[in-house]
Protein backbone atom coordinates (compact mmCIF):
# COMPACT_ATOMS: atom_id res chain seq x y z
CA UNK A 1 0.00 0.00 0.00
CA UNK A 2 1.32 3.45 -0.95
CA UNK A 3 0.78 5.00 2.51
CA UNK A 4 2.90 2.27 4.10
CA UNK A 5 5.66 2.87 1.54
CA UNK A 6 5.65 6.60 2.21
CA UNK A 7 5.80 6.12 5.98
CA UNK A 8 8.65 3.64 5.65
CA UNK A 9 10.66 6.05 3.50
CA UNK A 10 9.85 8.93 5.84
CA UNK A 11 11.28 7.03 8.81
CA UNK A 12 14.42 6.18 6.86
CA UNK A 13 14.92 9.84 6.01
CA UNK A 14 14.35 10.82 9.62
CA UNK A 15 17.24 8.66 10.81
CA UNK A 16 19.56 10.46 8.40
CA UNK A 17 18.36 13.94 9.34
CA UNK A 18 18.53 13.27 13.07
CA UNK A 19 22.08 11.96 12.65
CA UNK A 20 23.06 15.16 10.84
CA UNK A 21 21.18 17.62 13.07
CA UNK A 22 19.99 16.49 16.48
CA UNK A 23 16.69 17.54 17.99
CA UNK A 24 18.67 19.52 20.58
CA UNK A 25 20.45 21.38 17.77
CA UNK A 26 17.11 22.16 16.13
CA UNK A 27 15.76 23.43 19.42
CA UNK A 28 18.71 25.78 19.90
CA UNK A 29 18.18 27.21 16.43
CA UNK A 30 14.76 28.47 17.53
CA UNK A 31 16.55 31.29 19.33
CA UNK A 32 17.16 32.82 15.91
CA UNK A 33 13.54 32.57 14.76
CA UNK A 34 12.20 36.04 14.05
CA UNK A 35 8.53 35.07 14.36
CA UNK A 36 6.15 32.99 16.43
CA UNK A 37 3.48 30.80 14.81
CA UNK A 38 0.06 32.37 14.40
CA UNK A 39 -3.26 31.13 15.68
CA UNK A 40 -4.74 29.64 12.51
CA UNK A 41 -8.29 29.24 13.81
CA UNK A 42 -9.52 32.71 12.75
CA UNK A 43 -8.12 32.11 9.27
CA UNK A 44 -9.96 28.79 8.87
CA UNK A 45 -13.31 29.48 10.54
CA UNK A 46 -16.23 30.20 8.22
CA UNK A 47 -18.05 33.49 8.87
CA UNK A 48 -21.05 35.15 7.19
CA UNK A 49 -18.66 37.73 5.74
CA UNK A 50 -16.27 35.09 4.39
CA UNK A 51 -17.94 31.67 4.33
CA UNK A 52 -15.41 29.88 2.12
CA UNK A 53 -11.93 29.70 3.64
CA UNK A 54 -9.31 28.32 1.26
CA UNK A 55 -6.05 26.53 2.06
CA UNK A 56 -4.30 26.65 -1.32
CA UNK A 57 -1.65 24.01 -1.90
CA UNK A 58 1.84 24.34 -3.33
CA UNK A 59 2.26 20.90 -4.85
CA UNK A 60 4.50 19.80 -7.71
CA UNK A 61 3.58 16.11 -7.98
CA UNK A 62 1.67 13.22 -6.44
CA UNK A 63 2.04 9.42 -6.47
CA UNK A 64 -1.22 8.98 -8.38
CA UNK A 65 -0.86 11.78 -10.96
CA UNK A 66 2.91 12.20 -11.35
CA UNK A 67 4.17 15.71 -12.07
CA UNK A 68 1.25 18.13 -11.86
CA UNK A 69 3.10 21.33 -12.73
CA UNK A 70 6.32 21.50 -14.75
CA UNK A 71 6.94 25.26 -14.36
CA UNK A 72 7.10 24.97 -10.60
CA UNK A 73 8.15 28.11 -8.70
CA UNK A 74 6.90 27.64 -5.13
CA UNK A 75 7.41 31.24 -4.00
CA UNK A 76 5.70 32.74 -7.07
CA UNK A 77 2.80 30.30 -6.70
CA UNK A 78 2.40 31.13 -3.00
CA UNK A 79 2.41 34.87 -3.73
CA UNK A 80 -0.22 34.38 -6.43
CA UNK A 81 -2.35 32.42 -3.97
CA UNK A 82 -2.15 35.22 -1.43
CA UNK A 83 -3.16 37.80 -4.04
CA UNK A 84 -6.00 35.50 -5.09
CA UNK A 85 -7.51 35.47 -1.61
CA UNK A 86 -6.11 32.32 -0.01
CA UNK A 87 -6.57 32.18 3.77
CA UNK A 88 -3.63 29.83 4.28
CA UNK A 89 -1.12 27.95 2.17
CA UNK A 90 -0.35 24.22 2.32
CA UNK A 91 3.20 23.30 1.33
CA UNK A 92 4.12 19.73 0.40
CA UNK A 93 7.49 18.94 1.99
CA UNK A 94 7.62 15.17 1.29
CA UNK A 95 10.45 14.73 -1.26
CA UNK A 96 10.17 11.23 -2.74
CA UNK A 97 6.53 10.77 -3.69
CA UNK A 98 5.38 14.41 -3.96
CA UNK A 99 8.67 16.08 -4.98
CA UNK A 100 8.33 18.49 -2.06
CA UNK A 101 11.07 20.12 -0.03
CA UNK A 102 11.28 21.49 3.49
CA UNK A 103 13.17 24.49 2.10
CA UNK A 104 10.01 25.56 0.25
CA UNK A 105 8.47 26.29 3.65
CA UNK A 106 11.27 28.64 4.71
CA UNK A 107 11.39 30.34 1.32
CA UNK A 108 7.65 30.98 1.18
CA UNK A 109 7.57 32.20 4.78
CA UNK A 110 9.69 35.21 3.76
CA UNK A 111 7.28 36.36 1.07
CA UNK A 112 3.72 35.77 2.28
CA UNK A 113 1.86 36.93 5.37
CA UNK A 114 -0.86 34.26 5.71
CA UNK A 115 -0.47 31.03 7.75
CA UNK A 116 1.50 28.11 6.36
CA UNK A 117 0.73 24.41 6.74
CA UNK A 118 3.54 21.85 6.62
CA UNK A 119 1.90 19.03 4.70
CA UNK A 120 3.89 15.86 5.15
CA UNK A 121 3.70 12.42 6.69
CA UNK A 122 4.54 13.33 10.27
CA UNK A 123 5.40 10.48 12.60
CA UNK A 124 7.77 12.08 15.13
CA UNK A 125 8.31 15.13 17.34
CA UNK A 126 11.44 15.86 15.34
CA UNK A 127 9.35 16.71 12.27
CA UNK A 128 7.16 19.02 14.36
CA UNK A 129 10.21 20.90 15.61
CA UNK A 130 11.46 21.10 12.02
CA UNK A 131 8.13 22.56 10.97
CA UNK A 132 8.41 25.31 13.59
CA UNK A 133 12.03 26.11 12.70
CA UNK A 134 11.21 26.35 9.00
CA UNK A 135 8.21 28.63 9.53
CA UNK A 136 5.02 26.58 9.76
CA UNK A 137 1.99 27.81 11.68
CA UNK A 138 0.23 24.45 11.59
CA UNK A 139 0.97 20.90 10.52
CA UNK A 140 -0.83 17.92 9.03
CA UNK A 141 -1.31 14.84 11.21
CA UNK A 142 -2.77 11.85 9.38
CA UNK A 143 -4.91 9.63 11.60
CA UNK A 144 -4.37 6.60 9.32
CA UNK A 145 -0.62 6.77 9.92
CA UNK A 146 -0.77 6.96 13.73
CA UNK A 147 -2.28 5.14 16.69
CA UNK A 148 -4.59 7.12 18.97
CA UNK A 149 -1.84 7.47 21.58
CA UNK A 150 0.71 8.57 18.95
CA UNK A 151 -1.74 11.07 17.49
CA UNK A 152 -2.49 12.51 20.92
CA UNK A 153 1.21 12.76 21.81
CA UNK A 154 2.09 14.53 18.56
CA UNK A 155 -0.94 16.81 18.80
CA UNK A 156 0.00 17.82 22.34
CA UNK A 157 3.61 18.49 21.32
CA UNK A 158 2.42 20.55 18.34
CA UNK A 159 0.49 22.78 20.72
CA UNK A 160 3.41 22.86 23.16
CA UNK A 161 5.42 24.41 20.31
CA UNK A 162 2.70 27.01 19.73
CA UNK A 163 1.33 25.51 16.52
CA UNK A 164 -1.93 23.73 15.69
CA UNK A 165 -2.65 20.56 13.72
CA UNK A 166 -5.01 19.74 10.90
CA UNK A 167 -5.92 16.15 11.74
CA UNK A 168 -6.83 14.28 8.57
CA UNK A 169 -9.36 11.47 8.52
CA UNK A 170 -10.79 9.16 5.85
CA UNK A 171 -13.51 7.21 7.67
CA UNK A 172 -15.58 6.90 10.85
CA UNK A 173 -12.94 4.97 12.82
CA UNK A 174 -10.33 7.63 12.09
CA UNK A 175 -12.80 10.34 13.12
CA UNK A 176 -13.23 8.54 16.45
CA UNK A 177 -9.44 8.47 16.81
CA UNK A 178 -9.13 12.19 16.01
CA UNK A 179 -11.80 13.15 18.54
CA UNK A 180 -10.23 10.94 21.23
CA UNK A 181 -6.86 12.59 20.60
CA UNK A 182 -8.36 16.06 21.08
CA UNK A 183 -8.31 17.39 17.50
CA UNK A 184 -9.89 20.82 17.02
CA UNK A 185 -9.33 21.09 13.26
CA UNK A 186 -10.54 18.02 11.38
CA UNK A 187 -9.79 17.48 7.70
CA UNK A 188 -11.98 15.07 5.76
CA UNK A 189 -9.94 13.76 2.83
CA UNK A 190 -12.16 12.51 0.02
CA UNK A 191 -9.19 10.62 -1.44
CA UNK A 192 -8.36 7.22 0.06
CA UNK A 193 -4.62 7.23 0.76
CA UNK A 194 -4.30 3.49 0.22
CA UNK A 195 -6.18 3.17 -3.08
CA UNK A 196 -6.41 6.83 -4.22
CA UNK A 197 -10.12 6.28 -4.93
CA UNK A 198 -12.32 9.36 -4.42
CA UNK A 199 -15.51 9.51 -2.38
CA UNK A 200 -17.01 12.98 -2.65
CA UNK A 201 -19.87 11.99 -0.34
CA UNK A 202 -17.52 11.38 2.57
CA UNK A 203 -17.86 14.86 4.07
CA UNK A 204 -21.66 14.59 4.01
CA UNK A 205 -21.44 11.18 5.72
CA UNK A 206 -19.02 12.19 8.48
CA UNK A 207 -19.94 15.79 9.34
CA UNK A 208 -23.07 14.79 11.33
CA UNK A 209 -20.78 12.71 13.58
CA UNK A 210 -18.38 15.58 14.38
CA UNK A 211 -18.96 17.41 17.70
CA UNK A 212 -19.90 21.09 17.65
CA UNK A 213 -17.07 23.59 17.89
CA UNK A 214 -14.65 21.81 15.57
CA UNK A 215 -13.26 23.48 12.46
CA UNK A 216 -14.03 21.23 9.48
CA UNK A 217 -11.83 21.18 6.38
CA UNK A 218 -12.80 19.38 3.16
CA UNK A 219 -9.82 18.01 1.23
CA UNK A 220 -9.36 16.67 -2.33
CA UNK A 221 -11.64 16.80 -5.35
CA UNK A 222 -12.55 20.47 -4.96
CA UNK A 223 -12.59 22.29 -8.29
CA UNK A 224 -15.68 24.52 -8.60
CA UNK A 225 -17.52 27.14 -6.57
CA UNK A 226 -20.73 25.13 -6.35
CA UNK A 227 -18.94 22.50 -4.30
CA UNK A 228 -17.91 25.17 -1.78
CA UNK A 229 -21.53 26.30 -1.46
CA UNK A 230 -22.90 22.79 -0.95
CA UNK A 231 -20.21 21.66 1.47
CA UNK A 232 -20.38 24.88 3.46
CA UNK A 233 -24.12 24.34 3.93
CA UNK A 234 -23.26 20.88 5.29
CA UNK A 235 -20.87 22.40 7.84
CA UNK A 236 -17.48 22.76 6.13
CA UNK A 237 -15.45 25.82 7.14
CA UNK A 238 -12.40 25.55 4.89
CA UNK A 239 -11.27 23.79 1.75
CA UNK A 240 -7.81 22.43 1.01
CA UNK A 241 -7.34 22.75 -2.74
CA UNK A 242 -4.24 21.66 -4.60
CA UNK A 243 -4.29 19.85 -7.90
CA UNK A 244 -7.19 21.72 -9.52
CA UNK A 245 -5.42 25.05 -8.91
CA UNK A 246 -1.91 23.82 -9.71
CA UNK A 247 -3.04 22.75 -13.18
CA UNK A 248 -4.18 26.30 -14.03
CA UNK A 249 -1.83 28.64 -15.85
CA UNK A 250 -3.04 31.61 -13.79
CA UNK A 251 -3.49 30.30 -10.25
CA UNK A 252 -4.42 33.72 -8.89
CA UNK A 253 -7.35 34.10 -11.25
CA UNK A 254 -8.36 30.45 -10.80
CA UNK A 255 -8.47 30.87 -7.02
CA UNK A 256 -10.58 34.03 -7.26
CA UNK A 257 -13.04 32.22 -9.52
CA UNK A 258 -13.21 29.23 -7.20
CA UNK A 259 -13.71 31.32 -4.09
CA UNK A 260 -16.06 33.99 -5.43
CA UNK A 261 -17.93 32.16 -8.18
Amino acid sequence: MILDEIIKKTKEDLKEREAAFSMEWLGRSLAFNARAPRDVRPYLTSTPQEPYRIISEVKKASPSKGVIREDFDPVAIAQAYERGGANAISILTEPHFFQGNLDYLAEIRRYVSIPLLRKDFIVSKYQLLEALVYGADFVLLIAAALSTSELKELLNYTRHLGMEALVEIHDKSELTKAIAAGADIIGINHRNLQTFDMNMNLSYDLIPLIPNGKIIVAESGIYEHGQLEDLNKAGVDAFLVGESLMRQEDVESALKTLKNG
